[in-house]
């Protein structure tokens, strides 16, 4: 009778023990499931990883070399998100040269509107050059009820691009922003 007892005593001591791991691990795989996105755009901005642009310090000094380099701007907008959003015109400058363009984001509905956009850049390759001094996808962007707002992007393409024997024929940049509801 006694060793019946043990052997439940067991049984519930060890199945208790196989909950708590087992609920660790959800929690874990829930935890690493919502750390997944920062981590991999930590990552991405580091590395410049996938198109990810770096990111530049305002008093930085490049040289403005000869080689032209054309920018074109995408952007795109969850369905779900009342605003339009019209990206800024193709710019062509030198390469090195601080370029300052403007996206304008509408507001189609009677209430605030607050959003977030993620970017990246084509040639994925392209983003280790391309140095984004100000952007408003760095912020929050809140727009009050119709209200049209310009968000400026301030960039260069580094000079160390020309370089780049894998990027001798590329002649256009796109970066795109993806607007999503925050």
């Amino acid at each position: 009778m006694a060793n019946v007892n043990l052997t439940a005593e067991h049984s519930e001591n060890r199945n208790k023990k196989v909950a708590i791991v087992l609920f660790a691990l959800v929690a874990g795989m829930v935890g690493l499931a919502y750390a997944a996105v920062p981590i991999y755009q930590i990552f991405c901005q580091v590395t410049g990883y996938g198109g990810t642009t770096q990111v530049a310090d305002e008093t930085a000094t490049v040289a403005i070399i000869d080689r032209e380099m054309a920018v074109r701007f995408t952007a795109s907008v969850d369905a779900a998100l009342p605003i339009e959003v019209k990206p800024a015109a193709m710019s062509v400058d030198k390469i090195g040269s601080r370029v300052i363009v403007n996206y304008v984001a509408t507001n189609l509905s009677d209430k605030p509107v607050a959003t977030t956009a993620g970017f990246n850049v084509s040639p994925s390759k392209a983003g280790t050059y391309f140095n984004k001094i100000e952007c408003f996808c760095f912020t929050e962007q809140t727009l009050a009820p119709g209200e049209v707002k310009e968000m400026p992007v301030i960039y260069y393409v580094d000079p160390e691009l020309d370089l780049d024997k894998e990027l001798d024929t590329i002649k256009e940049i796109t970066l795109f922003y993806a607007f999503y509801a925050s």
